[in-house]
């Protein structure tokens, strides 16, 4: 989910500039991501009443898909645009 949400952000990013905005991009489609999923694994613990519990490998797998949707963005933006 979080590699597809940082993919998103990436496609919207190069369709917009003909460059890219590497201080947007890093905090939009890197840090955000990253950051929201630990929030919602911080919600999950503490916030569901004990129905849910906040892992960290939950965390360390978005964290993994959120990185690896940005080295494919990344290589993707110098292909195809003015880096």
């Amino acid at each position: 989910m979080y590699g597809g949400t940082c993919g998103v952000i990436w496609l919207e990013h190069l369709a917009k500039y003909k460059r890219v905005k590497w201080n947007k991009i890093i905090i939009w489609a890197l840090l955000a991501p990253i950051l929201m999923g630990g929030l919602i694994e911080i919600l999950q613990k503490y916030c569901t009443g004990g129905m849910r519990s906040g892992e960290w490998l939950d965390f360390a797998a978005d964290t993994i898909g959120v990185g690896l949707a940005f080295i494919i963005g990344s290589l993707l933006a110098m292909c195809f645009s003015k880096v």
